[in-house]
Parts: C-alpha cells; sequence; structure tokens
C-alpha cells in the first residue's frame, strides 16, 4: 500500500490515541467507585476526551503551478488505484484549493465544488462549509478507479470570462491565461472544493490540502490566512528543472516563509523532478552531486536548513509504486520524504496531546491516587490499633470514627474556604470577560463595517483596519493587567494551601494571553503586508480588499472567542486541583467513616471486625493496583517516541497548531 511508513505510523498514533480514551474512561469509572468524582473532574476528564476525539492532521501542498503538487500527492497516497487520481499533467492542473478527507457521518463519498461566484460575497470558506445548498454534489465510487479519476477532472475546470469580471472576483489580470478572444481570460470554474472518501489514512485522520498556485494564494486570503496556518505540515514545492524562480520567491515570501518562523520544524520544501538530472553516462556519483549541489542552492536561497529540502521524483516514485519496482522507488527518493513526514509530523502531534491531555489527566489521577493511598493507611494504622486492643475493639472502633469525624470537620472548613475563594476569583474572571466581552468587539466591527462602506478607496479601508487592530490591542493590554492581578490571587491561594499541606504542593495554573497577543500581531503583520504590497496600492480591487479584511475580521473573531473561552475555563479552574484534593479527603473520610461504623454495627466479635478490615485493606489495595495501573499505561510514551523516531526539533515560539486549544 502507498506510503507505508506514514500508514503505519498514523495507525500507531490513532492506536494510542484510543488507549488513552479508554483509560481515561476507565479513570472516571474508578473515581465514581471510590466515591471521589467530582462535577469539576468530570468537566476536566470531558474536554480531553473530546479534544482526543476530534483531533485531526491536516497535510498542506503549497507551490507554483507545474511543480508536481498533485503528482506528489498521487504518489504518496493513491498509487494503489493504478492510475493518477487526482488530474496531474503539464502546465495548470489543480485550480482551485482541494480538501481530501474522511467524514464517517456522510452516507456516500462525494466531491462538493464551491462555484467561483461565491467570491462576489464576503461570506467566508468556512461559513459556506455550514451550507451544503450553495456548493454542486457529485457522487463518488471508491470502487470504481476511473469513475474517480473522472470525478476528480471537476477540480481542473476553467470558465471563460470578460476580464472586467475576473478583476471583480479577485483575480489579477497578469497572472491568467487568455481565453483565445480579445478581452477573455480562463479563471477557475470552483472556489474551493470538498472531498469526502474512505481511504484508510484519511480514515484515521488524515486531511490533504492541495492549493494551486499564486494566483489562488493571493487571491484567497482564508487560505494563507487561516487553512495554511492550522496545518500540522505545509509542503512546499519546487522543481529541480528551473530551481527557485521569482514566482516561487514571491510565494515562498509572501505567504509561506512566516509560517515556518519558530516552528516545530514542520515547513519543508521539496525539490521535485530530480530525475532531469539523472544522466546514466555520467554516473550515479556525478548525479548524486549535482543533487546535492542544488539542494544546497536551494536551502540557500530560501533560508532554511538543507535537511529541510527534500529533492525526489514524484513521477518516478508514481510509476515505481505502480509497477512495484523497488529499485526506481529508492532512486525517486520519495522514502526520505516519508520518514521525515514520521519523524516531525505524527511527533510533533504526539507532544501536543500529552501536553494538553495526558499531562493534564495524569496530574488527576496522582492526585487521586495519593488521596486513596492515605485512606489506606488510615485504616491499616487502624488495624494496628485494633490489633493492639483486642478486648475492647468496639470502644476503640469509636473512637477512630470520632477522630475520623474531627479530621471530616477540618476539610470541610478548608473546603468551605476554597468554595468562597472559587466565588472570588470567578468574580475576578468575570473582570476578565469584561476586558474581552463580546459586546467590545462588535463596537470595533461596527465602526469597521462603517469605514468599509464609507470608504471608496483601498487606503481608507486599510486606516480603517489599522483603527480596529489598535483598539483589539489596547482591549489585550487591559486584559493583560486584569490577568496579572488574577494570577497573584491564584498564586496567594495555592500558597496558603500548599504551606498547610506540604506534602500535597501544588503549582498553581497561570491565565497566559501572550499566545494571543503574538497571534493578533500575526495577523496584523499580514493585514499590512498586503496593504503594502503595490499592486494593492496602485489598483482598486474593492472586492480582494474587501474579501481580505473580511476573512481577516472572522480570524480576529475566532481568537477573541477562544480567548474569552479560556478566560471563562481558566476562573473556572484555577481552583479544581486545590478543590479536588479538598473534597477528595473529605469524601475519603466519608467513606471510611461508613466502613468504621459498619464494622462496629455488623461485627459483635473481634475477629469478625479484624476480618472486615482485612478485607477493607484488601479492597483499598486492589484500587490502588488498578490507579498505578493506569497510570503506567498513561504514562507510557507515544508511539513514535517509543521507536526512538523522535527528532529534537528548534525550539517554538507559536508552533504549527497553536491555535489548537485544548
Amino acid at each position: 500500500m502507498a506510503m507505508e511508513r506514514l500508514d503505519q505510523q498514523v495507525s500507531a498514533y490513532v492506536d494510542w490515541k484510543r488507549d488513552l480514551v479508554r483509560e481515561i474512561t476507565r479513570y472516571r469509572g474508578w473515581l465514581a467507585h471510590n466515591r471521589l468524582n467530582s462535577e469539576a473532574v468530570d468537566h476536566r476528564l470531558d474536554r480531553a476526551l473530546r479534544l482526543l476525539r476530534s483531533d485531526q492532521i491536516t497535510l498542506a501542498f503549497v507551490g507554483e503551478f507545474s511543480r508536481g503538487k498533485t503528482e506528489l500527492i498521487n504518489s504518496l497516497f493513491f498509487s494503489e488505484y493504478g492510475q493518477r487520481m487526482l488530474p496531474s499533467r503539464a502546465g495548470r492542473t489543480t485550480m482551485c484549493p482541494t480538501e481530501l478527507f474522511y467524514d464517517p457521518r456522510a452516507e456516500r463519498s462525494y466531491i462538493r465544488l464551491l462555484p467561483i461566484e461565491t467570491r462576489l460575497t464576503e461570506t467566508s470558506i468556512a461559513q459556506f462549509k455550514r451550507t451544503p445548498r450553495h456548493w454542486v454534489s457529485i457522487p463518488l465510487d471508491p470502487s470504481d478507479p476511473e469513475n474517480m479519476a473522472q470525478a476528480f477532472t471537476q477540480v481542473a475546470q476553467t470558465r471563460a470570462m470578460p476580464v472586467e469580471q475576473a478583476i471583480q472576483l479577485g483575480f489579477h489580470p497578469d497572472m491568467l491565461e487568455s481565453a483565445g478572444k480579445t478581452g477573455q481570460v480562463l479563471v477557475p470554474a470552483w472556489r474551493h472544493a470538498l472531498v469526502n472518501f474512505d481511504h484508510p489514512l484519511l480514515r484515521q485522520g488524515l486531511r490533504i490540502l492541495d492549493t494551486p498556485g499564486l494566483n489562488a494564494l493571493g487571491s484567497e486570503p482564508e487560505l494563507t490566512l487561516s487553512m495554511l496556518p492550522n496545518a500540522q505540515a505545509v509542503i512546499f514545492l519546487l522543481s529541480a528543472d528551473t530551481g527557485v524562480t521569482a514566482s516561487d520567491m514571491h510565494v515562498w515570501q509572501q505567504h509561506i516563509h512566516q509560517l515556518g518562523e519558530g516552528t516545530a520544524g514542520n515547513l519543508f520544501a521539496v525539490l521535485n523532478k530530480i530525475d532531469v538530472l539523472w544522466d546514466d553516462l555520467a554516473g550515479e556519483a556525478a548525479v548524486d552531486e549535482a543533487i546535492a549541489r542544488v539542494r544546497e542552492q536551494t536551502a540557500g536561497q530560501l533560508g532554511i536548513s538543507s535537511q529541510d529540502v527534500l529533492p525526489l521524483s514524484a513521477k518516478q516514485a508514481l510509476l515505481a509504486r505502480v509497477r512495484n519496482d523497488q529499485a526506481l522507488l529508492r532512486r525517486s527518493r520519495l522514502g526520505a520524504l516519508e520518514q521525515l513526514l514520521c519523524e516531525r509530523l505524527i511527533s510533533h502531534k504526539e507532544r501536543l496531546l500529552e501536553e494538553r491531555v495526558v499531562r493534564q489527566v495524569l496530574a488527576l489521577m496522582h492526585n487521586s491516587q495519593q488521596v486513596l493511598g492515605q485512606r489506606l493507611g488510615k485504616v491499616q494504622e487502624h488495624r494496628v490499633l485494633l490489633a493492639g486492643h483486642r478486648e475492647d475493639t468496639g470502644r476503640m472502633l469509636e473512637e477512630l470514627t470520632a477522630r475520623t469525624r474531627h479530621d471530616h470537620g477540618l476539610h470541610h472548613k478548608r473546603l468551605l474556604g476554597l468554595r468562597t475563594n472559587e466565588r472570588l476569583l470567578k468574580r475576578q474572571g468575570d473582570l476578565l470577560r469584561v476586558a474581552v466581552r463580546a459586546e467590545r468587539l462588535e463596537e470595533h466591527l461596527a465602526r469597521l463595517r462603517r469605514t468599509l462602506k464609507d470608504s471608496l478607496t483601498t487606503l481608507g479601508i486599510n486606516l480603517g483596519i489599522l483603527h480596529f487592530f489598535r483598539s483589539i490591542e489596547l482591549d489585550l493590554g487591559q486584559l493583560e493587567q486584569e490577568a496579572e492581578l488574577a494570577n497573584k490571587m491564584v498564586a496567594a491561594i495555592y500558597q496558603r494551601h500548599n504551606q498547610e499541606n506540604p506534602l500535597q504542593g501544588l503549582d498553581a495554573p497561570e491565565f497566559r494571553i501572550a499566545p494571543y497577543q503574538r497571534e493578533l500581531k500575526a495577523l496584523q503583520a499580514k493585514a499590512d503586508q498586503f496593504r503594502l504590497q503595490i499592486k494593492t496600492l496602485l489598483t482598486e480591487q474593492g472586492a480582494l480588499t474587501r474579501r481580505f479584511f473580511s476573512t481577516l475580521v472572522q480570524e480576529v473573531i475566532g481568537l477573541h472567542q477562544r480567548l474569552r473561552q479560556e478566560a471563562e475555563q481558566w476562573a473556572g479552574d484555577a481552583l479544581t486541583p486545590l478543590i479536588q484534593q479538598s473534597l477528595e479527603h473529605k469524601q475519603q473520610l466519608e467513606a471510611h467513616m461508613l466502613q468504621l461504623r459498619g464494622m462496629a454495627l455488623e461485627a459483635r466479635h473481634t475477629q469478625q471486625r479484624a476480618h472486615l478490615l482485612e478485607r477493607y485493606v484488601a479492597e483499598l489495595e486492589q484500587q490502588l493496583e488498578q490507579a498505578g495501573e493506569m497510570i503506567r499505561l498513561l504514562r507510557r510514551p507515544a508511539p513514535a517516541a517509543r521507536q526512538g523516531k523522535v527528532v529534537t526539533l528548534p525550539s517554538a515560539a507559536h508552533p504549527f497548531g497553536a491555535r489548537e486549544q485544548a
């Protein structure tokens, strides 16, 4: 099967996630059995499970037309069909951005195509995805390769129209082919394509984004503002027979390079078509030297490490896989890309889940294990006391019950104090939310809409968007001040708790808005880049400009919503570890009192009481053993780490997937 290495790695990754879901679900049942569950813990476990179940891996292919993007996708994923599935030939083929995925909720496979005329509206592609009636749907039959290949040709369709109409749709006439008639040009027939079908890798959560060249990147802002930044890996295609052309460099500098600044190393350049350098007369050593030279030159031009430039031949790789020619497959060098995707892409996703799911659930498990261990310690202590007072175990049980009731009262008071602090923090959380309240954002948006409506020039629109960003930046500055007060309050509460419970020290969670400020600056940089482009300043492209800023605004709205949600979530969860710990202690003591009372009532003889106590100890030991087993399973290294495939990556200021929120 095509791309066996990545297929195996993705399968292992999916199995690992399934194991995590199973252990978290098992932990939830364990909490209920031991009367240690609470609403706050349930809420956190729900979030962890939702994140695991909705997790996807997006792989984006970007580059100028005729660089072999679609051929590479064919060779990586679809060679088992014995032919090219996605249209791939000389010149332009993929005319619109195309997403390939598997939707288990859909009754059948399909291609959905969004007409190019929808660009005349300010509605985003993301919004159109929620309204299928706007799309043209074509059924797919995955069991019929001919049917599939024929259906896929739709993404290459074009339409002839007057130049003026093409400009209205956001296209720059210099980047369009002539339709053969005076004043007529060819434009893509479709704005976007969604392809849903059952493929092993797609079924396991892989999503592929195939993009056209500069023409689409420049005229479809959602690609560069949302889709590409949210991909877990971006593969930039170049051609060995042309090197880095001026248009390649423009795509790289304007749309791609910034995606890799400070990332976790998931931005690659693929130097395709190395078969043009093959020379049987010169010999293999000379060919290798020529490829190495082009690779170093390409890395220098792009300003990246030569290790992140992968020379290969997608065409020869596809041919080799269709013919099962292992020698040709090795010579195509496709395996190097597969290996790098395994090492970087999957291990990066694993680290994200370890940080956002595994560590948080492990903290809860360790806390529960500690509480149950203390319960066992008390029972064993009581057993020793009872063994030393065989003549009057009934009175001793009453004393132990009274002592436990006293401890229960102390924990109850602590819990009440934490609940009071929780209400205080909730009020501080309200202040956090006020700083980024939806109504405040709507005021900024209303002002921006008036500017966009009243401005007749691009300059006026640019000034409006600058004011919009300044307003949002000021709001985040106010939020930062409130967050500092909230963090100090939480730190003081944790410090007091840790002084009272020195053996159970917990670190205070901190509310951080720096990642959102960086994200806002990145969006503003995109806006500055767009408005400073010469063609934007010198030509009146109202439709494209408005669509760009409309998309930009949607990204800011999304950022704002995530920030409000995190503020609310943080205010609600900041004291959860302390409350959970105190509540578990309280519940532990309640269960212990019930057990002691039961023994006092049921067992009239010392031997019976000792037997019940032994049984209680065995039950607690069994429950602790289960907790230890769950912790061991959850702490198992992720598949890439187990296989020794983790690559040391450069530090990340804002890694790919930074918008993925737990």
